[in-house]
Formats: C-alpha cells, structure tokens, sequence
C-alpha cells in the first residue's frame, strides 16, 4: 500500500518494505507513549487488511499545534466503498469519549479532494491553509489545508 503511487500521491514519496516497517514501529511507540494511534482497519466479512486510520500527535510545530490529527490511509482497491468515513467515525467516537479530546484536526494538500471529502462527511470544518514545515518551500505538497473537529461539535 505504501508502495503504491495512487495511494502516496499527496505524500512526500513511496514508501519500501524498511520505511513502511519504521512507520509501524512509530505507530507502535505512539501507541505505547500515548495510548492511541493509527489502527489497521480490516474488512468484517473476511478480515483482509484494508489500511489504517487513527489518531496521531503531530511532531511538528505549526499555528495550531499542539493537536491531535485524525487520518487515514486505504488500499486503492478498497476506495470509494465508504471504509474511511465509516471507520473515521469510530475513531472519533473513541478519542473524544475515551480519550477525552476536545479537539481533532486533519489536514492534507488541496487537491485531495478524496480525503477532504472524508473530512467534510465526518464533520470536520474548514479552518485554513498553511505550509507544511517538514516540507521543503517550493515543494508542490507543501501547501495544506487544515480542518477541525471539536468535541461539542461532533456531538450536534
């Protein structure tokens, strides 16, 4: 998946087999550290893997960090079936009445329409744009638009 180039259009680059096993061990150290993260998502009828959405604690600084990102990362062969939005929901669910956050954002570049559509079906507002700082300036991906969820507002 990682591999993938229509799945890692928006992201900096591919991924091989050693980078998406360091991803893993951060998925599993921010789950050891935090008690949350990213969660593979597996189909009901036959348990195949799909992907992972989650929640994550950005490692960057930013005008609205210190946050809590909600994101996602699906299989191709699985778009479009209603799997991200579906399991968003849950882990919405999950980090406002379990984790007691007052406050999810998600953000991508603007041309991934797929994903700010997630977004905007779960709930999430449009709050603004910024630079992405990990990202170099000139970089088309740089630019991101920022969206936020806040607990009293996923409760309406």
């Amino acid at each position: 998946m990682n591999a993938d180039p229509r799945v890692m259009e928006f992201m900096p680059k591919l991924l091989d087999s050693a980078e998406s096993d360091a991803l893993v061990e951060r998925i599993e150290r921010h789950f050891d550290e935090r008690g949350f993260g990213p969660m593979a998502v597996e189909l009901n009828e036959s348990g195949a893997f799909v992907g992972f959405v989650g929640l994550y604690v950005p490692q960057f600084e930013a005008s609205f960090m210190p946050a809590v990102e909600i994101g996602w990362r699906l299989a191709a062969e699985h778009w479009g079936n209603g799997l991200a939005t579906e399991a968003a929901r849950e882990t919405l669910r999950f980090g406002f009445e379990k984790v007691g956050l007052e406050s999810v954002v998600s953000f991508t570049v603007p041309a991934n329409v797929r994903s700010r559509s997630v977004m905007e079906r779960i709930g999430m507002t449009f709050e603004g744009v910024f630079e992405h700082p990990h990202l170099p300036e000139g970089d088309p991906l740089r630019r991101h638009v920022l969206y936020r969820l806040t607990r009293e507002g996923w409760k309406t």
